[in-house]
Parts: C-alpha cells; structure tokens; sequence
C-alpha cells in the first residue's frame, strides 16, 4: 500500500484497459443500432448508415485497442526503466 500512496504503483494503466472494454463495448452497440437503422430504411435513402454501421462494428473495437495500446506503452516503458535501475543498483561496483 506503501507504493501506492508514493506513486510507485500505477493505477492508470487498469483504468486504461477499463476504458478500452467500455469503448469496444460501445462501438458494438452504435454499430449495431446503425446496420439495424441502415437495413430498415435501406429504401428510403439511409442505407449507408448500413455500410458505416457494418465498419464501425469491426473497425471500433480495433481502433481503440490500439490507442489503448498506445497509451499502455508508456507505463510499460517506465516499468522497464525502473527493472534496469533496480538491476544497476544491485549490481556489484566495478573496480
């Protein structure tokens, strides 16, 4: 709990991956509404919410697990950097 309160735990790293389901969940759903919306009124001139629904359903979630991913390579390049200081410091001095 200690590394928590100094900052030395990461919390943004899980809220990303929170958002990423929120997110993925969502263009299911708006992409879903709108192949529905686009094949009811096909005739009536609405149907390229049809083909913008049929991409949104496959693109979305795609699209924001790699800003997702995006994000998440910072903390995990900040990880690493942080093993490698451990590492120097137990490292014997070299003569």
């Amino acid at each position: 709990m200690s590394d928590f309160w100094a900052f030395r735990t990461m919390v943004t790293p899980v809220i990303i991956q929170i958002l990423f389901w929120i997110g993925a969940i969502l263009c299911l759903i708006t992409g879903a509404i709108m192949v529905i919306y686009g094949a009811t009124h096909f005739q009536g001139g609405q149907g390229h919410y049809l083909w913008k629904g049929v991409l949104l359903f496959v693109l979305g979630p795609l699209g924001v697990r790699v800003y997702c991913e995006i994000l998440i390579i910072f903390f995990r390049i900040n990880e690493t950097l942080t093993e490698i200081k451990h590492a120097m410091g137990q490292r014997p001095p070299e003569a």
